[in-house]
């Protein structure tokens, strides 16, 4: 049985050997096929060529597919007869339906000639860029994002360079889309559109058969798994097996964002049932019938997955727990990204906003609404940056952060009902119920918003803020939209322009007493993919608080005094793959430093090192 390490969410994948260009040498016969079915009745062995049927790939090309032989690749074809690649991969109509490899109208006429297209193209030739240019023409014409979303899916399933290559250089347009908000949408509606499988569906029915369903996924090189029980989907509750949407969207941004090779991905949902009366009735609905299992049932389920993984793809593989319900997150697992992630986020925003309003984080107090997985751990980390960079004890750093649950401000005297994650900021106070007053009695410089709850930092809450603070910070972090715990324009509006603003959705600029105000996304898709980069390039053996703290760090670090004067504070996505590049740099650093990495040497220049890790969705020439 695997071990669930309490203190990550992560447990990281290690890839051996070094990073060579791609070399094929070539017999200097002909190799003559027939055509002839494979034994798993999946490709057509096409008659070919061998010299006419080699995938080229050049030093450069390998390098920007993301190779750099993290996935053994070059290993494995060094010194080997090279079979010809219509046969290993795909020819003809086959080709032409296979994601991973499908150009489109970009096959070249010597491409269409050799790998048996002729006729299933039309004649015109285009490059990557126009079809970019025509995918993303297509897209908007689609007025609801739900449509977007299927698109982009879409698109994805059928060309999947091409849907990196659009995601990348559209980012900030298109990560809406393909992730928060539209992925809650997505998720609540995920049984009616439903078309194909994108990810692993385990469920109770394959309890004692988990790494036979392991081995039916067709990529054997996986470093990278996103995996949730879909019980607590965004603020949405229990979606149960229709979570699968959240898997696929992270991972696409893993790739995307991050430069993880999209073939080292694996999403996956375990389905235990669903306490959700509504989908249970849905006759949509694509998961278990039934009520979700819980306690020594539910665990047992979950260990078999962990071993499964384990002696399947090897005991350091990158595990991404997501959306569990903080029971399972603290007591199982010990975290997943919305307690560690998304905590490295806000702490990032955090340190980038002490250049707006001064002091250090121990100089401020902090006031959450909402004591769940998401509050307490972005309360447990700023705790631990104050302990490690101020030497402020641990214990005095959490008085300085206060909570408020559906009961109220959380407090000494209620310590013995609390739930063991919320007793470590149970402080001596009178207890108080309203959120409002809450604000008036504790005087906090910074409001934290983490409860699901939508409107609830209403026009008082706001006022009572900048009543105290000349520059209050004010983060509404609750997903979707919907649940957002006020917008921007509200708390622009009744701060009268002096809130520095953060939310877990995006939100439109607002325009205000002649100024206009660009709130700023606390999405942990700033952190994940670099660092989840960083652990690969470094073969990172554990994971570690540090390397979150690195993260955050890395992450203010970009934020720019431009941005800082628009009242950001958090950089803009068009430079999302540049900030990962520095993430991964500097956790691959922190691993390094903690001896927890084990690809030696050590890179001197780690941003470029980490650089030339990332998978670039160029196409590659064939012939």
């Amino acid at each position: 049985m695997a071990s669930l390490n309490r203190c990550i969410f992560l447990n990281k994948t290690h890839i051996s050997s070094s990073c060579s260009p791609l070399s094929l040498k070539r017999h200097s016969e002909s190799l003559k096929l027939s055509s002839v079915r494979s034994e798993r009745n999946d490709r057509v062995l096409m008659e070919s060529s061998l010299k006419d049927s080699v995938l080229e790939l050049d030093p450069v090309s390998a390098v920007n597919d993301g190779v750099l032989d993290f996935y053994g690749e070059v290993m494995a074809m060094e010194d080997q007869g090279v079979t010809p690649w219509t046969v290993s991969v795909a020819s003809g109509y086959n080709l032409l339906r296979n994601p991973h490899h499908n150009k489109g109208l970009a096959f070249t006429d010597k491409e269409r000639d050799t790998h048996y297209l002729r006729g299933l193209l039309p004649p015109t030739v285009i490059s990557q860029d126009l079809q970019v240019k025509k995918l993303l023409y297509r897209i908007r014409q689609y007025q609801v994002p739900l449509q977007k979303y299927m698109a982009m899916m879409d698109l994805q399933e059928s060309n999947e360079k091409l849907f990196y290559k659009l995601l990348i250089e559209h980012v900030e347009e298109l990560l809406p889309v393909v992730y928060t908000p539209t992925v809650g949408e997505a998720c609540q509606k995920y049984g009616s559109i439903f078309r194909r499988p994108q990810g692993l569906y385990i469920s109770l029915r394959e309890k004692g058969k988990i790494l036979e369903v392991l081995r039916n996924w067709p990529e054997m090189g996986i470093q990278v798994i996103v995996v949730t029980d879909g019980e607590r989907i965004l603020g949405l509750g229990d979606l149960g097996c229709q979570g699968m949407g959240i898997p696929v969207g992270k991972l696409s941004l893993y790739s995307a964002l991050g430069g993880v090779r999209p073939s080292a991905c694996l999403p996956v949902t375990i389905d235990v049932g669903t306490n959700n009366d509504k989908l249970l009735n849905d006759e949509f609905y694509i998961g278990l019938r039934q009520k979700r299992a819980t306690g020594q049932e539910y665990k047992e389920l979950v260990h078999e997955f962990m071993a499964a993984v384990k002696q399947n793809y090897g005991e350091k593989i990158l595990i991404q727990f997501e959306d569990f319900a903080n029971h399972n997150a603290f007591d199982l697992v010990g975290g997943d990204d919305d307690i560690q992630g998304t905590a490295s986020v806000v702490l990032a925003g955090l340190i980038a906003a002490l250049k707006l309003v001064g002091g250090t984080l121990a100089d401020h107090k902090f006031l959450f609404l909402g004591a769940g997985e998401a509050g307490t751990g972005i309360a447990e980390l700023i705790a631990l940056e104050m302990f490690k960079k101020m030497n402020t004890p641990l214990e005095d750093a959490r008085k300085k952060i206060w909570l408020v649950d559906s009961k109220g401000l959380i407090v000494s005297s209620r310590k013995e009902s609390l739930q063991h994650f919320k007793k470590p900021w149970a402080h001596e106070h009178e207890p108080i119920q309203d959120l409002v007053d809450a604000v008036k009695d504790i005087k906090p410089t910074v409001l934290i918003g983490t409860s699901g709850v939508g409107r609830t930092f209403t026009k008082d809450v706001v006022e009572a803020m900048a009543a105290i603070n000349k520059k209050p910070i004010i983060l509404a972090l609750s997903n979707p939209t919907s649940q957002s715990e006020c917008t921007a324009e509200e708390a622009y509006t009744w701060t009268e322009g002096r809130a520095i603003f953060a939310s877990g959705s995006p939100f439109d600029s607002v325009e205000y007493n002649g100024n206009v105000f660009v709130p700023g996304q606390a999405n942990n898709a700033y952190i994940f993919p670099g660092f989840g980069l960083g652990l690969i390039m470094s073969g990172t053996i554990r994971v570690r608080d540090d390397m979150l703290l690195a993260a955050s760090e890395a992450l203010a670090a970009q934020v720019t005094q431009e941005n800082l004067d628009k009242g950001l504070i958090f950089p803009p996505f068009t430079n999302i793959r540049k900030i990962s590049a520095n993430i991964a740099a500097k956790v691959a650093a922190k691993a390094y430093e903690l001896g927890l990495a084990c690809r030696l040497p050590q890179p001197k220049d780690l941003v470029k090192y980490a650089e030339s890790c990332m998978y670039t969705p160029s196409y590659p020439n064939y012939r």
